[in-house]
């Protein structure tokens, strides 16, 4: 196409642009907008409704990862809340054993001294009922020294090392304690059970025993102070062979639960193997 050619598109190009913009002013192409406008139209919906089904995808993709970081956070937290919560209730459940303790030693035999243990260990199963405390030599606590509770009697001290000791539990079957019972003063002997409670053996047939009657040392013996609590009285009733009275005693410390103990430390049972020797004639 030569140069005229060029000439005469460009002219022509220039009166139809200019003829529809009369046009367009003068409003003799509104019909044919009109008409225009509707495939336009439906091109358009057809484009925006997956362009605005992405975009609200992208957005709750964004909303999901802003609360999903949220609940991380607030499980993190949580998570720190719940052990210091842990902490505070140990400390104040130790608070309230060792208060109970304190009230314990306040009213308790002025005479005693006591040491605080923890129970690091605990032997239950089969057929003998002990438990190890983290006190030894160091902290004053020797073999045989009585172990208490608020609750009362716990066991008697079997091992003993610097710095631990065993204790074995007034329920293991080879455990004798001699006792009275408080209301009338009758003496018997409280011994360990494989399974249930202690019972309480020797007690004259003439005295009489009561339910919830309490139970304590007598101190006979001398092997364990007078007047620690032993338990209280279930049930009684006759021996097999009927010499003698037996009552079902429960101690009134929980054994499964023991986490703090205390060992009488100043308490020094009589040698009674001096008056057991006989002296040549």
């Amino acid at each position: 196409m030569g140069r005229s050619g060029r000439v005469f598109s460009f002219a022509m190009t220039l009166v139809l642009v200019v003829a529809l913009i009369f046009l367009g002013v003068t409003g003799a192409l509104s019909t044919v907008e009109n008409l225009a406008a509707v495939p336009l139209h439906l091109l358009q919906r057809v484009v925006s409704s997956p362009a605005q089904a992405i975009s609200g995808a992208i957005d709750d993709l964004a909303e999901y990862r802003r609360q999903k970081q949220r609940i991380d956070d607030l499980e993190e937290a949580l998570a720190v809340y719940q052990a210091e919560l842990a902490q505070l209730r140990e400390k104040g459940a130790d608070y309230d054993r060792l208060a109970a303790l304190l009230d314990y030693n306040r009213f308790g035999p002025e005479d005693h001294e006591y040491v605080t243990c923890d129970v690091i260990g605990m032997d239950t199963a089969g057929f003998v009922r002990a438990i190890q405390i983290d006190c030894g030599r160091r902290d004053g606590v020797e073999l045989m020294d009585p172990v208490v509770t608020e609750r009362g009697l716990v066991g008697r001290v079997t091992q003993v090392s610097a710095t631990g000791a065993e204790v074995l539990l007034v329920t293991d079957p080879t455990s004798r304690v001699n006792a009275r019972l408080q209301s009338t003063r009758e003496d018997g002997v409280v011994s360990g059970q494989l399974v249930g409670d202690l019972l309480m053996s020797f007690i004259p047939l003439e005295a009489q025993v009561r339910e919830g009657d309490l139970v304590l040392t007598n101190g006979l013996g001398q092997m364990l102070p007078a007047d620690l609590v032993v338990g209280q009285v279930l049930s009684v009733g006759l021996s097999e062979d009927e010499l003698y009275q037996e009552a079902r005693v429960r101690s009134l410390v929980d054994f499964d639960r023991l986490e703090i103990v205390q060992v009488i430390i100043n308490f020094e049972p009589v040698d009674l193997s001096v008056f057991e020797q006989q002296t040549a004639p």
